[in-house]
């Protein structure tokens, strides 16, 4: 999932829906997870709802307020597209994409498994 954030990141998001800053609720908060006293005292962890919708994306990827809104704004534009689009929106597209491939992959995989397992029991069958 981290790759498709990634990649729509990069891609040109030109057309995914707009935010409106007016339509968003945002809060800063205590994180959560792995850190002790780092995430423990400070309010970096970005929530952010998107009222009309209620969509709401949590972000607490780094230790900078400033990163973390950014992120949550694009995670939640990804989001909305995905809930007023859906199938047609292109972040449901790339994933379906990406899914294909790595089915592609795991299916590749199995094959040459298999055959070199036949190659093993031939090569057995040779000695004896």
């Amino acid at each position: 999932a981290a790759s498709l954030l990634q990649a729509a990141g990069k891609r040109s998001s030109s057309n995914l829906l707009e935010l409106t800053e007016a339509e968003l609720e945002e809060q800063f908060v205590r994180g959560d997870g792995p850190g002790g006293q780092a995430t423990n005292k400070t309010n970096n962890c970005v929530v952010l709802k998107h009222i009309p919708s209620g969509i709401v994306v949590k972000c607490h990827q780094t230790r900078s307020v400033e990163q973390n809104r950014k992120m949550a704004r694009e995670i939640l534009r990804e989001k909305i597209d995905l809930f007023y689009k859906g199938e047609a929106s292109d972040v449901y597209k790339e994933k379906k994409a990406s899914e294909k491939k790595k089915q592609e992959k795991k299916r590749r995989a199995k094959e040459n498994l298999e055959r070199k397992r036949h190659f093993k029991e031939m090569q057995q069958l040779d000695k004896k």
